[in-house]
C-alpha cells in the first residue's frame, strides 16, 4: 500500500479536526516517494533507522531524495558497508565485462535479520547517492509484518500510482509488471524494495534500464537474480553501539562506566533495535546504572527463561518495565500492523480517551517500542522486528474476545469517518446535513476539500483496514459496512474512473465475504460491479462470465433488480463481442422482466437496445419496430429528451434501410422535441446529423443551414444532458 505517493506543493493536509485523521508525508518537488504497505516512505521498517536517530524528541530519518544533510541527523557506524555498497554501484557487471550493455538496473542487496538496521543502512545509502538520480526515490515494502509476502500486483499498482501512471482495474501481475517497467524505463531513479521475501518479488519489479538503481533489503540472498553480491549485516561495531546507547540515555552514565556500556552493547549483540530498547529502559530510570541492564538480562536467563535472541531478552526486560496500560496499548497496536496509528485510532483500540492514548503512545516512543512517523499530524508505528514479539504477548495475555472487540472499535471509528467524509459532499440533502451536524466534532470535516484530501492521504490505510476486517473472518458485518462506505466516499470524491483500481480490489473483498457467508444478493452485486469494471478495462469475456454468475446469484436471492440488471448486461456483453443475435435475445428477456413489473422507462430503454442489436445485424425491419416502441414508451413516460434521442436513432435506421425522406422527417421531429426540452447539446447533435443526411441526398444548401445552427448552439454553451444516449456497452 502507498501512504502518500506524489505531491507538488509540499503543504500539509487538513484533517477532520486538529486532533484527528493524520495525513501522510509530502514529497518535495513532486518526486515519487512511496511504500507498498500503507506507510510513508523514508523510514526503516524493521528498525526505524535505529542507528541513525535524530536528537531526542525528533522523528526518524526521512530519506529525502535531495542529497542534502538532514537537520539534526547523524548516521552511526556501517562505514565499511557503505563503502562496499557505493563501490558496488560503480563495479562493472558481467554484461559490461562481456562487452554488452546492461539490460536491467543494478541491484544492491542488504541482507540481515530484522532489527539489524537493514533499512536504515539502505536509507543512508540512498541519501548519499540521491543526487545522481534526478527522478527521486520509490519505496515499496514487499513483506507484511507477519512475514507474508505482499502480492506483486499490489506493489506494482501502488508504484504506478506514485509515478502518476494510469492503472487498469483488475490487471494481473504480468500486465502491471510490464507497465511498471515501461514507466521506469523513462526515468533515472532509485528503487528501494524493503523486506523482500524472495528473488521472484524483486525480479518482477526490476526496471529494464541500467539508469535506475535498485536497493533490495532481505533476510538472505536473492538466488536467481544475476550479478548481485549481498552486503550482510551483523551487529554494530562497539564504538557505534556505545554511541547509540549514549544518545538514548545521555552521555554521563556511559562516560562514568564505559566498560559497562561495552558489555551491554555486547549483550545486545550490537543489534540497534535491542540497544534502543535498552537505552529506553535506562532513560526511564535516571538513577539506574548501565550495568544494571546487563545484570537484569543475566538474571532473566538464570531464572529458567529461554535466552532467545538478544532482542528477545532485552524486549522482555523493557516490556516488563512499562506500565500495564502501555503494555496493553502495544499489544493492541500489533493487531493492525498495516495501519499506522494516530491517537484517535489508538484510543478506539484501547477504549480510552484521545489524550490518554496520546500520552501512552509518547511513552512507548520514549521507551523505544514505537516510531513517531514524520507526518504533519502525529502517527505512530510498531517496528517490524517487534511485531511478532508483541503478537505473541497479545495471544498469551489477552482473551480473543477482547482483541476482536478492540478491532471492532477501531473499524467502527474508521467507518464513521468515511460516513462523514461522504456526507460533507451531500450539501443538497437536508438529511445528510442533519446527520453531519450530529456527528461528533472530532469526526467532522470542515468542507469537501478537506475530506477529499484526507481520503487521498489515508487511502492506503483505509484499504488496509478493509483487508484486515475481511481477513479477521469474525467481523464480516462490520467489514461489509466499512467497504460500502469506502466505495461511496471514493466515488463521491475521486469519481468512478479515477477510483476504479481501488474499487476493483474492494469489490473482490466484498465477494469474498459474500461467498463465505452465503449471501447471494451481495454476491450478485459484487460480481456485477467487478464485471462493469472489466468492461471498462476491455475484458469483455471475463465480464460476460461474471454477469452470468451474477444472474444466477440474483435468481437465488430472488432479487428482481439484480436479475434484471444482470440479464441486460449479459446482452450488452454479447453485443460488445460481436454477437447481435444473442444480444437481442438477452435484451428481450430483460424487457419481459421490466414489462412484468410495469417499469416503463426501463422497458423503453430496452426496446432501444433491441433495436440497436437488430440494426447491427442488418435486420432493419425489426430494428424499426423496436425503435418505434422505444419512442412510444418514452412519450408515455413524458421524457422529451429520451424521446428525441430515440427519434434520432430511428432516423438513422430509416436511412440505413433506404427510407431517406422518412429519416429527414423523423430527424426534424427529433430536433423540435430537443428544442422544447431546451437541450442545446442534443439539438446541435441532431442538426449535425440532419446536415450529413442532406449532403448525402444532394442538398448542400440545407446542409449548410443545419451546420450553422449546430455551430451556434455549441458556441452558446451546451447545457448538461439530462439523459444519457443509448449505448451498446454493458
Amino acid at each position: 500500500m502507498v501512504e502518500q505517493a506524489v505531491d507538488t506543493d509540499g503543504s500539509g493536509l487538513p484533517g477532520p479536526a486538529p486532533d484527528t485523521a493524520p495525513t501522510g508525508p509530502r514529497t518535495p518537488g513532486g518526486r515519487a516517494d512511496t511504500r507498498s504497505d500503507g506507510r510513508p516512505g523514508g523510514r526503516s521498517e524493521d528498525d526505524g533507522g535505529l542507528h541513525g536517530l535524530p536528537a531526542p524528541g525528533g522523528g526518524p530519518p526521512t530519506g529525502e531524495p535531495s542529497g542534502r544533510e538532514d537537520s539534526g541527523r547523524e548516521f552511526l557506524g556501517r562505514a565499511h558497508e557503505l563503502r562496499e555498497l557505493r563501490a558496488d554501484i560503480a563495479r562493472a557487471g558481467l554484461d559490461t565485462l562481456s562487452g554488452r550493455k546492461a539490460p536491467r538496473a543494478r541491484v544492491l542487496l542488504i541482507a540481515g535479520r530484522p532489527g539489524q538496521g537493514r533499512t536504515a543502512l539502505a536509507e543512508e545509502l540512498l541519501r548519499r547517492v540521491a543526487d545522481r538520480y534526478p527522478d527521486g526515490v520509490l519505496r515499496a515494502r514487499l513483506g507484511e509484518p507477519d512475514g507474508t509476502p505482499v502480492p506483486t500486483e499490489r506493489t506494482a499498482r501502488d508504484l504506478l500510482s506514485a509515478l502518476g501512471r494510469p492503472v487498469p482495474p483488475g490487471a494481473g501481475e504480468d500486465e502491471l509488471s510490464d507497465l511498471l517497467r515501461e514507466a521506469l524505463g523513462e526515468r533515472r531513479l532509485l528503487l528501494l524494495l524493503d523486506d523482500a521475501a524472495g528473488a521472484e518479488q524483486v525480479d518482477a519489479l526490476l526496471p529494464d534500464s541500467p539508469d535506475c538503481l535498485v536497493v533490495a533489503v532481505s533476510r538472505g540472498p536473492l538466488t536467481g537474480i544475476s550479478d548481485v553480491r549481498p552486503c550482510t549485516l551483523g551487529g554494530l561495531d562497539t564504538a557505534s553501539a556505545v554511541e547509540l546507547l549514549a544518545r538514548r540515555t545521555g552521555a554521563v552514565r556511559v562516560t562514568v562506566d564505559p566498560r559497562a556500556a561495552e558489555q551491554l552493547a555486547e549483550a545486545c549483540g550490537g543489534q540497534p533495535a535491542a540497544l534502543v530498547l535498552a537505552g529506553g529502559w535506562l532513560a526511564a530510570r535516571p538513577k539506574a546504572a548501565v550495568a544494571d541492564v546487563t545484570r537484569h538480562l543475566d538474571a532473566d536467563t538464570e531464572g529458567g527463561t529461554p535466552p532467545g535472541t538478544p532482542l528477545a531478552r532485552v524486549f522482555r526486560l523493557a516490556y516488563a518495565g512499562l506500565p500495564a496500560a502501555g503494555r496493553r496499548m502495544l499489544r493492541l497496536l500489533s493487531l493492525v500492523p498495516a495501519v499506522p496509528a494516530d491517537p484517535q485510532t489508538a484510543s478506539a483500540l484501547a477504549g480510552c480517551s484521545v489524550e490518554a492514548a496520546r500520552a501512552l503512545l509518547d511513552e512507548c516512543v520514549d521507551a523505544g517500542f514505537l516510531h513517531r512517523l514524520p507526518t504533519a499530524l502525529p502517527q505512530y508505528e510498531v517496528p517490524g522486528c517487534l511485531q511478532p514479539l508483541l503478537r505473541a504477548r497479545a495471544e498469551a495475555e489477552d482473551r480473543p474476545g477482547e482483541l476482536r472487540l478492540a478491532r471492532a472499535r477501531m473499524l467502527e471509528r474508521t467507518l464513521r469517518l468515511l460516513q462523514s467524509c461522504r456526507a460533507v459532499t451531500e450539501t443538497d440533502s437536508p438529511r445528510a446535513r442533519e446527520k453531519l451536524l450530529n456527528t461528533p466534532p472530532a469526526l467532522r470535516f470542515p468542507d469537501p476539500r478537506a475530506a477529499a484530501d484526507w481520503l487521498r492521504a489515508r487511502r492506503p490505510a483505509l484499504l488496509a483496514a478493509a483487508r484486515l476486517a475481511v481477513e479477521d473472518g469474525e467481523l464480516d458485518t462490520l467489514a461489509r459496512r466499512l467497504m460500502s462506505q469506502l466505495v461511496r466516499a471514493m466515488v463521491a470524491h475521486l469519481g468512478t474512473r479515477a477510483a476504479a483500481p481501488d474499487l476493483y480490489g474492494i469489490h473482490l473483498l466484498v465477494l469474498e465475504v459474500a461467498e463465505r457467508r452465503a449471501l447471494p444478493r451481495e454476491r450478485a452485486a459484487a460480481l456485477m460491479n467487478l464485471a462493469d469494471l472489466d468492461v471498462r478495462a476491455g475484458r469483455t469475456r471475463e465480464a460476460l462470465a461474471r454477469y452470468r454468475a451474477a444472474l444466477d446469484a440474483g435468481r437465488e436471492a430472488g432479487d428482481a433488480y439484480a436479475t434484471g440488471r444482470a440479464t441486460e448486461s449479459v446482452g450488452a456483453a454479447h453485443l460488445a463481442l460481436g454477437d447481435p443475435d444473442r444480444a437481442a435475445d438477452w435484451f428481450g428477456r430483460a424487457l419481459a422482466q421490466r414489462l412484468a413489473r410495469d417499469e416503463r422507462a426501463d422497458a423503453a430503454r430496452l426496446h432501444g437496445r433491441i433495436g440497436g442489436a437488430h440494426a447491427r445485424a442488418g435486420r432493419y425491419a425489426e430494428a424499426l419496430r423496436s425503435w418505434r416502441s422505444a419512442v412510444t414508451g418514452y412519450r408515455r413516460c413524458g421524457d422529451l429528451v429520451a424521446q428525441a434521442r430515440a427519434l434520432g436513432e430511428l432516423a438513422g435506421v430509416q436511412e440505413a434501410a433506404g427510407h431517406a425522406d422518412e429519416a429527414l422527417d423523423t430527424c426534424q421531429e427529433a430536433v423540435e422535441l430537443a428544442r422544447r426540452a431546451e437541450e442545446e447539446s442534443l439539438q446541435a447533435e441532431l442538426h449535425t446529423r440532419l446536415a450529413e443526411a442532406l449532403e448525402r441526398t444532394g442538398d448542400p444548401a440545407g446542409a449548410r443551414l443545419h451546420r450553422g445552427a449546430a455551430a451556434r448552439l455549441r458556441e452558446a454553451g451546451p447545457r448538461e444532458s439530462r439523459a444519457e444516449p443509448e449505448t451498446d456497452g454493458a
